[in-house]
Formats: structure tokens, C-alpha cells, sequence
């Protein structure tokens, strides 16, 4: 039961330090719209095409949700620096709790503000005319929760070795960066493209995530690289993966 509470105590933490920064929920709305706008449109004139009878717009939403979820993910990991340098982290660490649910505690509470974000962008793509509804947002819901699980494992984990902001935030954008450009995020990973590049996104965990995206907005106007419970397998055994060795990182933290 202390686990549990434990556990619970710190996801309400995340969770309401995320409600009170306005300025974060904002950012949410700007810049996918950036994004879908400026970037989608950009693609459109420069010539390059799209799979099927898609537009831009539609091709690049799911990768823009996946891009949502991958930086606010790994951007939740300063939290940990936060609380290491106001001595909060050692309160936490000295707790009747196990590293386990330390780490979990804050891996679900900073999960939620990921897809609080997916779910702000997902709003916006029926504002921006997507043809998108409640059904499609519920079978999208899961995946997203499968994709920010590992990707805020993989922030909390960097984070606990980390000593500064600065530092975190040179790692954090060399690991952002190729995740998103190897996703097939902004363009098609497939016939065409460079087979060093295929290579490459398939070690990339957000290319299965992406591509369960579109499975399920897309629909039929999509082929899927994958079977849809292919990439979730591959998601979940990164889930796995990527908490195991957070909760080993945590746990040599004294």
C-alpha cells in the first residue's frame, strides 16, 4: 500500500507542476500548428510527394503527434536535475519506498504530460479540418501511452546522470534530433529512400510508433511498414527495455 501511495504521490506531482506552467500548455498549441502550417506547406511547394492520395497535412499529422510526444518526453526528464538541485530528489530517494516506484512514479506522471500534449494536437487536427473522431482518438490513445513510456524512461534515465541544465540539454537534443528525422516522421520511410536510411529508422523505437499513428489515423490511405501488432510488440518490449535500466539508474543513485 505505501508503493502504492508513494507511486500515486508522485504522478500527482508531475501532473499539477505540468497544469501550472502556462506557458508549456501554450507551446502546445503553437507549435504543432507551426508545424502542420508552415512545415506541411513548405514540403507541398518544394515538390516532394506523398503516399496515396494524402495531403501533407494528413501525412505528416500522426508524425507530428509522435514529435510532440518525443520532445515533451524527453524535456520531462529536467525535472529530475530540478530535483536534485533543490534537494527535493534526496527526500524522495531516502523514502519508505523502493527505487521501483520512485521511478515510476515520476516515468507515469511525466507520461500523462506527454499525452496531455499528443492529446492538445490531436484536437488541433480537427480544428485544421483532419477527419478525425472520438473512436480514432480512443485507438490512438493507447499507442501514444506506449510511445511515451519509453521515451520518458529514456529522458528520466539520461537525466540522473546529469549534473547541470546545460548538459541535459546538448544530450537531450543529440538524442531528439535523429529519433525524429529517422521516424518517418516528416517523410516516407521506404521504397526511394536511401537503404543506409531504412537501416538506420529501423533501430529507431519511434519509427513503430509513427507508423501505428497512421495506421490508425490514415486508415486504408496508408500501407503500414509493419503490422499495427508488430509495432506495438516492438513498443513494448522497448517500454520494457528502457524502465528496466531507468530503475537500475535510479537505483545506484545515493
Amino acid at each position: 500500500m505505501t508503493e502504492l501511495r508513494g507511486i500515486y504521490t508522485l504522478w500527482l506531482r508531475e501532473v499539477k507542476r505540468y497544469l501550472r506552467d502556462r506557458a508549456r500548455i501554450i507551446s502546445s498549441f503553437v507549435q504543432p500548428l507551426l508545424w502542420l502550417g508552415i512545415f506541411g506547406s513548405g514540403i507541398r511547394f518544394a515538390g516532394n510527394q506523398v503516399p496515396g492520395n494524402l495531403s501533407t497535412q494528413q501525412f505528416i499529422f500522426p508524425g507530428i503527434i509522435g514529435q510532440t510526444l518525443l520532445f515533451t518526453s524527453m524535456f520531462m526528464g529536467i525535472s529530475v536535475i530540478w530535483d536534485k538541485e533543490f534537494g527535493f530528489m534526496k527526500e524522495i530517494l531516502v523514502s519508505p519506498i523502493s527505487r521501483f516506484s520512485v521511478f515510476l512514479g515520476k516515468m507515469f506522471g511525466d507520461s500523462t504530460d506527454a499525452v496531455i500534449q499528443g492529446t492538445i494536437v490531436f484536437v488541433l487536427g480537427l480544428l485544421l479540418g483532419l477527419q478525425l473522431n472520438p473512436l480514432m482518438f480512443l485507438e490512438t490513445l493507447p499507442i501514444m501511452i506506449l510511445i511515451t513510456f519509453g521515451l520518458v524512461s529514456i529522458g528520466l534515465t539520461v537525466a540522473s546522470f546529469m549534473e547541470s541544465l546545460e548538459s541535459f540539454g546538448v544530450i537531450q537534443s543529440f538524442i531528439n534530433l535523429p529519433l525524429f528525422f529517422l521516424s518517418g516522421a516528416i517523410f516516407p520511410i521506404g521504397a526511394g529512400v536511401p537503404t543506409w536510411l531504412q537501416v538506420a529508422s529501423s533501430f529507431n523505437p519511434l519509427t513503430y510508433g509513427v507508423d501505428a499513428l497512421r495506421t490508425v489515423i490514415l486508415g486504408n490511405a496508408w500501407s503500414p511498414l509493419h503490422p499495427l501488432y508488430y509495432n506495438l510488440l516492438i513498443m513494448c518490449a522497448f517500454d520494457v527495455a528502457m524502465i528496466t535500466i531507468g530503475t537500475l539508474a535510479f537505483s545506484r543513485r545515493k
